[in-house]
This record gives C-alpha cells, structure tokens and sequence, in this order.
C-alpha cells in the first residue's frame, strides 16, 4: 500500500524540463527541490524573472554597444556576454539569502543586495530608455551638435582676432600711413588749383594763371606725390607679408574649424545620447517621467527576486537546505576532531617510544 502510494505522489509530483530550467535559473538546489514540491512554483516564479531580467540585460547591452561600435556582430556577441553575467550574478543574489535566520539577520543581508540590484536595474533601463525615446533623442543630439558648432564659431573667431591681431593692426598703421601721405598730395592738387584760377585764400595770392606762386605750388605738389609713391612702394612688400598672414591664420583655422564639425557631426555615441536624454528629462516634464517610470519598472524588476525571497515564509526547502548545510558541518567537524584525536594519539606513541 505504502508503496502504491508513492508511486502516486511521485507521478503527480514529477517536474517537467521548463519547471527544471526555471529552478536552476532560480539557484535553488535541484536535489533538494525534488523533495518539495510545493515550493516548485515559487522557485519556478524567481527564476522566470532572473531569466527575463538577463533577457531585457542582453537588449540592453546589445543596443548600447551597437551605438558604440556601429557593428552588429560585436553588439550582439557582448550583448550575450552581459546577459549571462547578469544572470549569473542575479541567481547568486537570489540563491545566496538564507530563510532560516533571524528577521533582523535576514534584513542585513538583503541591504547589500538590494542595493546591487537597484544598481544593475538603472544600468539594464538607461540603454533600453535610449532605444524607446530615440526620436526624441535624435532630434535632442541635432541641436546639441548645431549648439557646439556655434560654440566652436565663436572660439574660432576668437582665435583668429587674437592671432591676426598684431598684423591687423601693422596693416592699419600703413594704411593710415598712406592715407596721411594721400591727403597731403590731395591738398596740395587743391590749393594749386586754387592758386592757378585766382580764388582768394589764405595760402593764395588771388592772382589768375600760372605765376610763381603757381609754380612753388606745382613743385609741392610733385614732392607730394613722390613722398606718396615712395611709402606706397616701400610698404608694398609688407602689406603683401601681413595679408599672406592673415590669410594663413584664416586658412588654419578654417582648416582645424571643419575638421572639428566633422567630428561634431559624428557626436552620436552612447555619452552622447546620454546626455540629450539627461537633457530632453530637464526640458520636457513628461519625458523625464516616462523615463523615470522606466527605470523604476527595470529596478522593480531587478529587486523583485530578492524581495520575494525576503517576504516568502520559511518552507520545506529552507528547511531541508539547512539540514543540508547542517549534516556537512557536523561531518565537517566530525572529521576534523577524529583527525586531531588521531594525531593526538599517534604523537603520545612516538613519544612513549622515545622513552622505552
């Protein structure tokens, strides 16, 4: 009869290879687990979400590293990689709280934890909050770009007066130079004009044609234009040197400038993106909400199985775990004792030897 009965109980109590996955997910031990079945569904219900929560990691990770390197072969490869770490981290934080101990004990164990989980949570929700508001976040990532460009401008043009200033202000000095030199000869062309028609002036003798007062003007005049021609010519080369300088500073500058917009116009990777999402939450209140009801879901998600674990009531498999636990330590000790007992021993021999 005994018999007939637990061929029953194991045939109602057998665990098909998805509940066994469920529970290896969970870091339960199976052995054990084969012994309660009624805590099949609440390791099964763990493991479901260490499971998932490495499945959303691995999107998470994919995504952010397609960003980075623009391959998909590389973004899924690391994006795998990051899954199975935070699977196997998950499990061990779940398989790593004991039920059996006092409330307080198992609240001091569970803050570390907690605090990891909440950790992991932010990092798996920051790129997946990325791939939900990437239009936004496109957009965001233009006007940062075009503000950078305005910001690079205004350092250029900065640069440029502070570089080209002292040839700018040589070339200035010439030109006012030459202007004096001009205005000296233009002066000179009217008052001999002057003198030659008989206009009455203060530097005129009023008499009409070409007199000696008219010639004294004319032989100034020509000293003039000399003196004008004579610095134009001198300063020539030096204005030619000053304006292949500026124009040097300009080339440079506006060689280093579209340099710099080219990498500007790359400004699309991860901390880039980060930064037009941090920035899209501080203008805009319902995107920084949705983003922050993001997170908090993913943290929710990622603390979840610790929390279950916490709040569950102490079960068979809690039970049978520490007794477990319990029976290696005794033999553990056991072992030990019978090993320094027989050192003991044979040491008191090797000394009764001596003697004899």
């Amino acid at each position: 009869m005994k018999a007939n009965q637990q061929t029953i109980n194991q045939a109602n109590h057998k665990i098909n290879w998805f509940q066994k996955f469920l529970m290896i997910c969970s870091g339960g031990n199976i052995h054990i687990l084969r012994k309660t079945p009624s805590e099949w569904n609440k390791f099964s219900g763990i493991g479901g979400i260490v499971l998932f929560t490495a499945v959303f990691a691995t999107l998470s990770a994919g995504y952010a590293m397609y960003t980075v390197f623009d391959n998909i072969w590389a973004a899924v490869g690391f994006g795998i990689l990051w899954g199975l770490m935070i699977f196997n981290l998950d499990r061990y934080i779940v398989s790593s709280i004991k039920k059996t101990g006092t409330w307080g004990n198992q609240i001091l164990m569970a803050i570390p934890r907690l605090i990891l989980a909440t950790f992991l949570g932010i990092i798996i929700s920051k790129p997946l909050e990325l791939k939900i508001f990437e239009k936004e976040v496109n957009k965001q990532l233009n006007t940062i770009i075009q503000r950078n460009k305005k910001q690079l401008q205004g350092e250029m043009n900065g640069r440029i007066l502070q570089q080209s200033g002292p040839f700018e202000t040589e070339k200035k000095q010439i030109s006012e130079k030459i202007a004096q030199y001009q205005k000296a000869y233009d002066s000179a062309s009217v008052e001999l004009e002057k003198e030659i028609l008989g206009k009455q002036s203060g530097l005129t003798s009023g008499k009409e044609g070409f007199g000696p007062n008219a010639k004294r003007k004319q032989e100034l005049k020509e000293q003039r234009r000399l003196d004008l021609e004579n610095y134009q010519k001198q300063a020539a080369p030096r204005l030619e040197y000053l304006d292949k300088e500026i124009s040097k500073v300009y080339t440079n500058l506006e060689t280093e400038r579209k340099s710099t917009e080219t990498l500007e116009d790359k400004f699309n990777g991860f901390a880039a993106r980060l930064q037009a999402l941090d920035e899209l939450g501080k203008n805009s209140a319902i995107i920084g909400l949705a983003a922050a009801f993001i997170m908090g879901l993913f943290i929710c998600l990622e603390i979840s199985p610790v929390l279950v674990k916490l709040i569950s009531h102490v079960g068979p498999y809690d039970y049978l775990l520490e007794k477990t636990e319990n029976d290696f330590r005794l033999y553990s000790r056991e072992k030990i004792e019978k090993g320094n007992a027989l050192t003991d021993f044979r040491i008191d021999d090797f000394k009764d030897n001596l003697k004899n």
